[in-house]
């Protein structure tokens, strides 16, 4: 089964990066991850979570939006990534960079081996 991403998907560039990491995750290893935004509600976060064998929360920042719709909708998650807490710098609405992507990524890649 797949591992679920969920992403907060904000609009900062953290947030974008969440969207970015995801994206490139999915087309690295097909099949591999499912990815749902959190803002898409408890109906979609239901459908990615059913059949995960692990749900990684990926947020933006500390304000933590997509654990926190997770929560709300009544599920949980086995890892939590925060880029900001990894080394990025939240930063208003600049462009995501694509070393920030790797790192992204890179991490995700390292929890889902841990």
């Amino acid at each position: 089964m797949p591992i679920t991403l969920i992403t907060c998907s904000g609009i900062s560039n953290t947030g974008k990066l969440t969207t970015q990491a995801a994206l490139a995750l999915l087309q690295r290893r097909p099949g591999g991850y499912l990815w749902v935004r959190a803002e898409q509600g408890a109906d979609m976060l239901a459908d990615g979570i059913d059949d995960a064998d692990c749900v990684i929360v990926l947020d933006g920042c500390t304000d933590c939006c997509a654990k926190k719709k997770l929560a709300e909708a009544g599920f949980t998650h086995d890892h939590h990534v925060i880029t900001t807490e990894i080394g990025i710098t939240k930063n208003g609405m600049a462009d995501v960079q694509f070393a920030e992507i790797e790192k992204v990524v890179n991490t995700i890649l390292q929890v889902k081996r841990e």
